[in-house]
């Protein structure tokens, strides 16, 4: 669906390593999807979800993303059928964000794959790197949780609203608070 990077900031991104979010190929594509998702969340319709979507890995059918959303890049996510995401969800997809088949975001759900350096000088070199986020079948993210990076979420999964994942959550379990237990 979405164009393929190829510079070598791209690539050290997409494989976990650490890279600079100021190269220039991944500037474009931030501003190309926010291009999108601006005019999406101002006018909110089929066409212009569309024009979102065209910038994802992949989108099964029946997917649907409330006005309000927020993508970073757009092409390292990957929607499974029957996903749907409530009003002002972020995706910060540095890394692989994948949300499986019958999946429910709630309202200002955000899944963050990005980490930045905990030593401030290396930080203030803009650098950081991004660890993927699943989600799996039938998994239900309450409204205002936050996904942090290299989390899984296990199938029909809950996620309670307001709570922090910080590990994984394994299938069939409920799991709520900060951080999420």
């Amino acid at each position: 669906m979405s164009q393929t990077m190829s510079s070598e900031t791209w690539l050290k991104m997409r494989v976990g390593e650490k890279f600079n979010p100021f190269d220039s190929e991944l500037v474009a594509q931030r501003a190309l999807i926010r291009q999108r998702t601006a005019q999406f969340n101002r006018s909110p319709s089929k066409g212009n979800l569309k024009l979102v979507f065209e910038q994802f890995g992949s989108v099964g059918e029946q997917c649907f993303i409330e006005a309000g959303v927020h993508i970073d890049y757009g092409v390292h996510i990957h929607f499974g059928k029957h996903v749907y995401v409530n009003a002002h969800c972020i995706f910060l997809d540095a890394a692989t964000i994948t949300l499986g088949n019958n999946v429910l975001l709630g309202p200002g759900v955000q899944l963050v794959t990005v980490q930045h350096p905990l030593d401030s000088q290396e930080r203030l070199k803009g650098i950081e790197w991004a660890e993927p986020i699943v989600i799996g079948d039938n998994a239900w993210l309450g409204a205002g949780a936050i996904i942090l990076p290299g989390v899984t979420v296990g199938e029909n999964a809950v996620v309670g609203a307001g709570s922090v994942v910080t590990k994984d959550v394994p299938d069939n379990k409920i799991v709520k608070g900060n951080p999420a237990r």
